[in-house]
């Protein structure tokens, strides 16, 4: 005849198992499946314009500064659906379109030739960036993630100018494309229900990817704080920096240019939960 502790022990086990099973399920029911974060960022944007060549036997080299004037709000959207406990996929997007014009208030010249007041000179420049990542936590606890990302970025700069003087006129404009595989971390810690830190990294170089004949590198980093008003919505404050810093090398020289962005962001968080049939289980 069995024991009754044994017995009482097998039960006590049984009875503790279904719980676990009962949590884990209950903690996938409140996990989010999708986040949508769709915002804007307040950009200012600073840049250094560079090259050098050979003349007449003689190297020359230049570097200068510029900038677009005031900071511009421009959109900034960005999604994580989760495929499992550890598995996730990222989308961010970014994009940045200013145009700045100056005017001659006055005559200027030069030995025997003169710009007459009124000439102006207006440029243009655009950036857009968009990536798309495979995050694998290497770390994953009931309020912490840790997460390494491996995925591709794809970018766009474009760049044009358009000047009178008098009865003369130039106009000129410039698009590169291109794409790459893109690595980051990301780092994502929950206070509290309600309370989300996200921190992210992203490096991208040129030569791993599609980007023609320019050369160079983008890097990104940013953080958020997110708070939630509901299971489904939200709102967020953060900050957001990039670099993009490329070259050009052509027989008569090299050209380069490092642009940045940065600047803090706002927005409003809609987030999408597995139900008890769905949940993560990879």
């Amino acid at each position: 005849m069995t024991p009754a502790f044994p017995r009482r022990r097998a039960t006590l086990f049984c009875c503790l198992s279904l719980a676990l099973v009962a949590s884990t399920a209950h903690a996938a029911d409140t996990d989010d499946r999708v986040t949508l974060r769709l915002g804007a960022m307040n950009v200012d944007a600073q840049g250094e314009l560079r090259g050098s060549t050979v003349f007449e036997g003689n190297d020359l080299a230049f570097s200068e500064d510029f900038d677009f004037g005031s900071k511009e709000w421009v959109p900034r959207v960005d999604g994580v659906f989760r495929m499992g406990e550890r598995q996730r996929l990222i989308f961010d997007y970014f994009q940045y379109d200013k145009s700045q014009r100056a005017t001659l208030s006055e005559d200027l010249s030069y030995d025997d030739v003169t710009i007459p007041a009124g000439s102006f000179a207006k440029g243009e420049v655009e950036f857009q960036l968009a990536s798309l990542m495979y995050d694998f936590a290497v770390v994953e606890t009931e309020r912490s993630s840790l997460g390494l990302q491996l995925g591709a970025e794809w970018a766009k700069l474009k760049g044009s100018v358009y000047a009178e003087a008098g009865e003369d006129s130039y106009r000129d404009s410039r698009s590169e494309t291109g794409y790459a595989p893109v690595v980051g971390v990301r780092f994502t810690t929950r206070p509290s229900d309600k309370w989300l830190l996200n921190l992210q990294g992203q490096y991208l170089d040129a030569g791993w990817g599609d980007f023609g004949d320019y050369d160079g590198s983008i890097t990104r980093a940013n953080a958020l704080v997110e708070y939630r008003f509901t299971e489904k919505f939200g709102a967020f404050v953060g900050y957001d920096w990039f670099k993009l810093d490329v070259e050009q090398a052509g027989s008569d020289g090299l050209l380069g240019l490092d642009q940045r962005f940065k600047g803090p962001v706002a927005g409003v968080t809609l987030a999408f939960r597995a139900s008890n049939r769905q949940q993560l289980s990879f």
